[in-house]
């Protein structure tokens, strides 16, 4: 009698439990779009991700692309240049859209990996404990002894300026934040009693840690990678400010700043189109991470 009734007991909680994970992710999403802080940031963030994308078809010139006519110096802005134009008579509009771009892809990629690579370690070194534990977090806390800043300026120097290597320099920066994190959230979730229940059926480590607890440990993690985006698109506009960025011609928010620095009594709108760009983006983040903690927290949560 048991056997006969074991397997239609393990096919409805499995069904219950895929039911129940897709309705959190759908009921997280849900939550964010109304609360009016998180529907204001995404709208913002998807508004920038279309014009950075979008760049090629939006503008009107080429971000490299010199005008002809010397008169087209130092331009202020007008229908046929929005933002501009600077020292060298190239279209400021396409430089921040095309900037933009790159600050995005070099942040978010980033983010990615070093999130990726960060909550693996964390998840495995808490999950595992003893001496692996010890080594893994000595090795975390001698990275965090490193300011990032200077961090990622010593990787340049070795590795060399480029978009690749400047991607590299911030990721590296974000792996010890996520471990560190990644390390807590499972040390809380790792004695629950659903990770005694999958041990008891045989579920392996990788299984356990990837499958079951990280359902329920990444969501908390959710608003540090909001706020990692933040700090690397600071970070990545620093070093191109200083130089360690893109390679010239090629612009990014960072390094258009640092071009409008010695001509701000000439043309003020070479800092202050891609700097409002920057702070806008900046602003949509820092919402949606509040929006996401608000969501994910049931400690935060708001009734919207």
């Amino acid at each position: 009698m048991t056997a006969l009734t074991s397997e239609p007991v393990v096919v409805r909680e499995s069904w219950r439990g895929r039911k129940r994970h897709e309705s959190m992710l759908f009921a997280t999403v849900e939550r964010i779009l109304r609360n009016p802080v998180g529907l204001v940031a995404v709208s913002g963030i998807l508004v920038l991700v279309v014009a950075a994308l979008g760049a090629s078809f939006i503008a009107k010139y080429s971000p490299n692309d010199q005008a002809y006519h010397g008169a087209a110096r130092y331009l202020s802005p007008s229908f046929d240049h929005p933002f501009g134009t600077d020292y060298l008579r190239r279209d400021l509009f396409a430089r921040t859209l095309f900037g933009l771009r790159n600050s995005l892809l070099i942040s978010i990629g980033a983010v990615t990996f070093g999130s990726s690579v960060g909550i693996s370690v964390g998840f495995l070194s808490g999950y595992a404990g003893g001496w692996f534990d010890a080594i893994i977090m000595r090795v975390i806390d001698a990275l965090l002894a490193f300011p990032g800043l200077l961090a990622a300026m010593a990787i340049l120097t070795i590795l060399g300026t480029g978009l690749v290597n400047l991607a590299i320099a911030i990721a590296v920066f974000n792996i010890p934040a996520f471990a560190r994190l990644s390390r807590a959230q499972m040390l809380v979730e790792k004695n629950r009693d659903y990770v005694f229940a999958s041990q008891a059926l045989g579920a392996g480590p990788l299984r356990i840690v990837f499958r079951h607890i990280s359902a329920n440990a990444i969501p908390p993690l959710l608003t540090q990678v909001a706020l990692a985006i933040n700090g690397a698109i600071v970070l990545s506009a620093a070093l191109s400010f200083l130089g360690l960025g893109e390679k010239p011609p090629e612009p990014s928010l960072g390094s258009l700043l640092n071009d409008a620095k010695s001509h701000l009594r000439d043309a003020w709108w070479m800092a202050a189109f891609p700097a409002a760009t920057m702070a806008f983006l900046l602003l949509c983040l820092n919402f949606l991470a509040d929006a996401i903690n608000e969501a994910t927290s049931p400690y935060a949560r708001r009734k919207v």
